[in-house]
């Protein structure tokens, strides 16, 4: 499986060996593997570069390879070798319950998930649930909800349980108090009795000076007997990590080789606080660890904060995940996706008939990661079509005006596919009953054939389901009312017209299916037999009876929707109302 290369400098005499897997382009110094298109650190910290080609001579530093050796190294090489290094592919999704899922959340989700099956893995729903004064009732089960709406199911979670549970961080108190005594019994933590009081003078100092608040250390100095002694007097404590200098640099998936020295701009941060809970840095290490993560996709907001976390798995004596930090999601003029924008959360897509393949298709349309950036793509093509080595750094940039749009492309997908379509009927079916309820005179509206019908009709003119519930469509499903001024308005011949639309459908009911191009040639052959209504007139009217409205689909649309019988029933409607007029 892997070939010992050597990389040659320009002073012969230094010959560093490496390994590279054929089954990907990158190479392995030991315990590192590092992707061959980017500089690199070994152990002596010097940063090694690579031409493809060969060497230029001077100071150019390269790879040789003999004739057997010779292989493509190819851009699209991604984390293969981590995966091997892991075993099983196992990554998480760990939202706080503190809200409700919104579309930066179900954007990492996402990633998660693709990169999951992409490599035959899992992919976990922890919920992060340690701050209790925060919780929202209910936020909990619906993330998870929201996920299995969205298509992107956990294959571990609080509800459907897991190897490695519980999944509900709460519930897994005891794991988080046994990590934190053993960073106290070996020295890499220890008790604080710091007073809130005292923090908050040492915070107000600090900006009062223009400094960044942070903690003193001063705890971190306390003899064992002081230590003693507080604990047994039950004095309130936390427990803080001792940040220790001389971070090793970790290469992130997205960003590349990086390092925060925590300990010159931060003081020892707490990881078990005063109520027993962990902070979110122990936390998320433990469980980690626990649940065998093997790769941990989260928002670039954390990268500033994997170099403390290296150091608790570094103090724990276990080996970390791969790390890849996910560009942030932003509003389209650059803006944060503000929480407070209540379209943001899914229940509100939802709610509003977005289809959930639209979702994720916007989703990772003006992000990255993918090989191709098309329209309409499927589940199964953006797993096929991911690309870990090709997400950049730049923040995403959404536009949810184009939603509309990416809304009517997956729709039409799904009224072609039976399966899926029998979903929206159902769907369209409910939004009937909550939007007109007892107005539907004809329960025959509510049949499978009746809304597939118009489904088919409109396909490529809705963006939405509940498009069709609006009142533009509503004729659909209840019979429509006009006065006998708009109808007498609209011509002499209106008694004629309405009876010859009668003979028509009588003429039609016994015979084949409706269609839009034989009733637009029967619907000219009718106006030919007016004597003074113009073809344009006789639409109208036609319109008027069958909707109550001026405008919408075609007529022939309109008449193929209905059905022979319904257009029957609102055409004699029509008669009785002109013969109350004489």
């Amino acid at each position: 499986m892997l070939l010992s290369l050597f990389i040659h400098f320009s002073t012969p005499s230094r010959c560093l060996p490496i390994k590279t897997c054929k089954r990907c382009c990158q190479y392995s110094t030991g315990r590192n593997v590092h992707k061959v298109d980017t500089p690199v650190l070994l152990k002596n910290a010097l940063p090694l570069t690579f031409n493809r080609s060969g060497g230029h001579g001077g100071k150019q530093k390269y790879i040789r390879l003999n004739s057997s050796q010779k292989r493509c190294f190819s851009s699209e090489c991604d984390e293969v070798c981590h995966h091997h290094e892991h075993g099983e592919v196992r990554v998480r999704f760990a939202p706080s319950p503190t809200g409700f899922l919104h579309l930066g959340g179900l954007r990492t989700a996402l990633y998660n998930y693709i990169y999951a099956k992409k490599y035959g893995g899992s992919f976990i729903l922890r919920m992060e649930d340690t701050d209790q004064s925060r919780l929202v009732p209910g936020a909990a089960e619906s993330i998870e909800d929201m996920l299995e709406w969205a298509g992107i199911p956990p294959d571990e979670s609080p509800r459907g349980g897991g190897q490695y549970g519980p999944y509900l961080q709460s519930q897994r108190l005891s794991l988080y108090s046994q990590a934190a005594d053993s960073l106290v019994q070996t020295g890499k933590a220890y008790h604080c009795f710091c007073s809130q009081q005292r923090l908050e003078l040492l915070k107000r100092e600090a900006l009062r000076s223009g400094q960044t608040p942070r903690y003193d250390n001063r705890c971190r100095h306390l003899r064992p007997d002081q230590v003693e002694e507080k604990l047994d007097q039950k004095v309130p404590h936390v427990i803080r990590f001792r940040l220790e200098s001389g971070v090793e640099p970790f290469n992130d998936l997205v960003f590349g080789w990086n390092r925060h020295e925590v300990a010159q701009v931060e003081g020892d941060p707490v990881v078990m606080k005063a109520d027993g809970f962990p902070t979110y840095h122990l936390a998320n290490v433990v469980d980690d660890h626990l649940m065998k993560v093997s790769h941990v996709l989260r928002g670039s907001e954390w990268l500033i904060s994997t170099s403390k976390h290296l150091l608790l798995y570094r103090a724990l004596g276990w080996k970390p995940p791969v790390f890849g930090h996910l560009p942030l999601l932003l509003n389209r003029d650059g803006s944060k996706l503000s929480k407070r924008q209540g379209d943001i959360y899914i229940q509100s897509f939802q709610r509003s008939g977005a289809l959930p393949e639209a979702l994720l298709d916007i989703t990772t349309h003006c992000g990255s990661g993918f090989n191709s950036n098309r329209v309409g793509r499927k589940m199964e093509e953006l797993i096929t079509e991911f690309n870990p080595s090709k997400i950049t750094t730049h923040s995403a940039l959404l536009d949810l005006d184009k939603l509309a749009e990416f809304n009517k492309i997956h729709l039409q997908q799904r009224i072609d596919d039976a399966v899926q379509r029998d979903w929206l009927v159902r769907d369209l079916q409910g939004r009937i009953q909550e939007v007109y309820g007892t107005q539907v005179q004809d329960q025959d509206v509510l049949q499978p054939d009746y809304i597939t019908r118009v489904l088919h009709l409109r396909k490529g003119h809705i963006s939405s389901v509940s498009d069709l519930v609006s009142s533009e469509y509503s004729y659909l499903w209840v019979r429509p009312s006009f006065s006998d001024q708009q109808m007498a308005a609209l011509s002499s011949e209106t008694q004629h017209i309405a009876t010859l639309v009668i003979r028509l459908m009588e003429g039609l009911k016994g015979g084949e299916e409706l269609t839009v191009d034989q009733l637009s040639v029967e619907l000219k052959t009718l106006a030919k037999k007016t004597s003074n209504t113009k073809y344009r007139d006789v639409m109208k009217i036609i319109r008027l009876a069958l909707s109550g409205l001026q405008q919408g689909p075609s007529v022939a649309e309109m008449m193929v929707s209905l059905g022979p019988s319904e257009i029957t029933h609102r055409f004699n409607r029509v008669l009785q109302q002109l013969s109350r007029q004489h």
